[in-house]
């Protein structure tokens, strides 16, 4: 494991730290706002409506993500943890946005549904004990590998079906950013080294503006400054869309507590109940805090952890700080399309390295679990069948729609299986 270039409690130079902190920003900004356009697109909202749910995702993402990072009270990881909106909850989201209580239903499920989160966070030193070094590689083996098809699909432009999907110009700036990248982790210095990622996305961003692929048009038509609006849309309280929420967040519970595991390893910081404790709590009240403030509910993000294997930067001061620049982006909206004008293939080129490097923090955990029948039998079930819903998620097409909310991620039926068999599996005799 290499040496952290700025620990967890390290304070790096302030022009530095903002320079690592959008490092973090790129890697996050397009999940946190992609979650409320989904729902926005789908459900027909109107405009200004979904530019509700996009500021109030950016603003509450920078405060639930300070307060993860430094903590407040028992609240919070105090770890650099980035906090956005998650697509555990679309399926519940869309489904109770159909029914006549429409987007004020989603809201108030949600908030009634953080409580599953709320109370589960209390229970969080039992459930660490659940979690050996077999079945903590596998967690995070498998987020690093459900993670791996968004970055492909960046490299390639875009989602597969789009006209210019895998076109050689796309895939030719995603590979000069990824080897640019690569460059600068192996052997450049100082702030090169650390700062690798958003120096290789800003030169590809560069490139891309010289050959003409920014469109500006959104950053245009951007307002200047909003400031989100609470219970904009209303609260109402549908029963089924409770329980469906609810499920939601018992689901999210096993991926954050994975992400926190992860998260543990590339900062080199021992995982305790506590921390899980503090950090499911924050993610939880910080889920009822955005249906306050009109946006979808919220999950520590595993692409960061990726910047920090790759780069070493553990600093939670430094995501703190990305955290402030979140909460400008939600109230300065021309700020957060500015970044999202970046091409997917500038994404693509950083993005397959620090998932990959998620991959590979795995593989190590793994490698220290002792050689048993036991261990290989979890490691295999687990990540099979976790990659076969990652890769195939047309497999639970034709299961009802309860079992794709539960069983919808691959870090979930990763997880859940490597805990399950850990649990019941005998141990190997001598």
């Amino acid at each position: 494991m290499q040496n952290l270039r700025y620990p967890v409690d390290s304070k790096p130079p302030f022009g530095l730290t903002l320079l690592l902190a959008a490092q973090h920003l790129l890697a996050a900004l397009g999940g946190i706002i992609a979650v409320p356009l989904v729902i926005g697109n789908v459900l027909k909202l109107p405009t200004p409506d979904t530019i509700v749910l996009v500021n109030a995702a950016l603003l509450v993402s920078g405060i639930v993500t300070i307060i993860q990072c430094q903590g407040l009270g028992p609240i919070g990881l105090r770890l650099p943890s980035v906090m956005g909106t998650s697509f555990t909850f679309v399926a519940a989201a869309l489904a109770i946005g159909f029914s006549e209580h429409g987007v004020a239903g989603i809201m108030g499920a949600s908030l009634v549904g953080s409580l599953v989160m709320i109370i589960g966070s209390f229970f969080m030193p039992y459930v660490r004990k659940l979690f050996p070094p077999v079945v903590t590689g596998v967690v995070v083996m498998m987020i690093g590998l459900s993670l791996i098809p968004v970055a492909v699909d960046w490299f390639a432009g875009g989602q597969k079906g789009d006209a210019h999907y895998a076109d050689p110009a796309n895939l030719a700036m995603a590979t000069f950013v990824l080897v640019l990248v690569v460059i600068l982790v192996q052997w450049g210095k100082g702030i090169f080294s650390a700062a690798a990622i958003v120096i290789g996305m800003m030169v590809g961003y560069v490139v891309a503006l010289a050959l003409g692929w920014i469109n500006f048009d959104a950053v245009k038509n951007a307002e200047s400054f909003a400031i989100p609006q609470p219970l904009h849309f209303g609260l109402a309280f549908p029963i089924s869309g409770i329980i469906g929420m609810s499920i939601a967040y018992l689901v999210t519970i096993v991926e954050s507590s994975g992400n926190f595991l992860a998260l543990g390893n590339a900062t080199q910081t021992e995982i305790t109940g506590k921390h899980l404790r503090g950090g499911v709590l924050c993610d939880g009240l910080g889920s009822a805090f955005a249906a306050i403030m009109s946006t979808t509910p919220f999950s520590s993000f595993a692409q960061n952890i990726g910047v920090i294997s790759l780069t070493g930067v553990a600093s939670r001061y430094v995501v703190t700080i990305m955290g402030v620049l979140l909460v400008l982006a939600g109230v300065f909206p021309w700020f957060g399309a500015l970044i999202v004008s970046i091409p997917s293939p500038v994404l693509g080129g950083a993005g397959l390295m620090m998932f990959a490097m998620i991959i590979a923090a795995g593989i190590q955990m793994l490698d220290k679990v002792e050689r048993s029948k036991r261990n290989g039998l979890i490691i295999a079930i687990s990540i099979g069948c976790g990659l076969a819903v990652t890769t195939r998620p047309e497999l639970l097409d034709k299961l009802p729609s309860f079992f794709k909310e539960v069983f919808g991620s691959g870090i979930t039926v990763g997880s859940l299986l490597a805990l399950v068999l850990n649990l019941i599996l005998p141990e190997d005799k001598e």
